[in-house]
């Protein structure tokens, strides 16, 4: 493996700026950023990736191999919540396992986003649809974590314990899912007119704020990392290993649908990310059994640093070997 990939992706400003945050922490700065901060820059990434997303999408059209590839990616946010829940389920009770199965089929967009970065370090081209894969991963764990619960608690005989219109309400129209399924809309109405009128602010802007993000996401993560202690070294193995499995077969279904190098390593970040936004706020509402800081400890203490450290120059590396 080339080991300067994970230099130059260590290197990247963002991820620096990520690391700062967590440093931050660890020596116990004042350094805070306030809440409403980190909440508009959430909301900005995510409809600026999602209005890049629906204007590449007009510039190519809906085609065959677009449509099997948000099939497979569909696919894969069904299937992993599935076997991640029985394998947790070895060491947890059905509430936290499906909770953590549902977090880990999920995507998070901002590991997405460093992966696109590390693309362009690297001048890989890839296709913007890949965002319509990324709107259309976030909202299927939830439901089958709620199925999972569902089935294998008491809950599976009791028709009111699960407000079923509640659940859909969360998986579809939480803020999150909202913004970025509309964004990715405008984008393909307006195209290419409406790319330059916006690309000041989308674009120009972008990187910027992606890494005051990430500045407050390593805080957050610095401040969750004592929760694990909780979980012990079976949430943190869990953490690591299962990334590694899900972008494994991510990459082997990327190479069976003929995608590209750049999207196959995005097809393959999305498969291995966890979700520590929307599919927390759904568990809090409809799995209140489920201990928070162990599905959202394990995303974005673990998870999401391992992805953009590691995680991505490994499966650039694993690009290499099969395409």
């Amino acid at each position: 493996m080339d080991f300067s990939l994970i230099i130059s992706n260590f290197l990247n400003p963002p991820v620096l700026f990520f690391f700062l945050g967590m440093l931050a922490v660890l020596v116990k700065s004042d350094l805070d950023i306030p809440a409403p901060i980190p909440k508009l820059f959430s909301l900005y990434l995510l409809l600026s990736i999602g209005f890049k997303g629906g204007v590449e999408l007009a510039r190519s059209g809906i085609t065959q191999p677009i449509v099997i590839t948000l099939a497979a990616a569909i696919s894969m946010s069904i299937l992993v919540p599935i076997y991640t829940f029985f394998i947790l389920r070895t060491r947890l009770d059905p509430y936290n396992a499906a909770a953590i199965a549902a977090t880990y089929g999920s995507i998070s967009a901002v590991t997405f986003i460093t992966a696109g970065s590390f693309l362009d370090q690297l001048q890989i081209p890839y296709d913007g649809y890949m965002v319509a894969a990324l709107a259309l991963m976030e909202s299927p764990a939830i439901i089958i974590g709620l199925i999972l619960v569902n089935v294998f608690t008491d809950r599976s005989g009791d028709s009111e314990s699960i407000q079923w219109s509640e659940v859909l309400q969360e998986a579809f129209l939480n803020g999150s899912v909202f913004l970025l399924i509309g964004s990715v809309a405008i984008g393909f109405i307006t195209g290419e007119q409406g790319w330059h009128t916006l690309k000041p602010f989308t674009q120009d802007m972008f990187y910027g704020v992606l890494t005051f993000f990430l500045l407050d996401m390593g805080l957050v993560a610095a401040k969750r990392i004592q929760d694990l202690q909780k979980s012990g070294f079976f949430l943190v193995s869990f953490g690591v290993l299962i990334p590694l499995l899900n972008a494994t077969i991510g990459l082997f279904l990327a190479k069976a649908i003929a995608l590209s190098a750049g999207d196959a390593l995005l097809f393959a970040v999305l498969c291995a990310s966890a979700s520590y936004i929307a599919v927390p706020a759904a568990m809090r509402l409809t799995v209140p059994e489920a201990n928070p800081s162990f599905y959202i400890s394990a995303a974005l203490a673990i998870t999401f640093p391992f992805n953009i450290l590691l995680g991505i120059p490994l499966y650039e590396y694993g690009i290499t070997l099969l395409w």
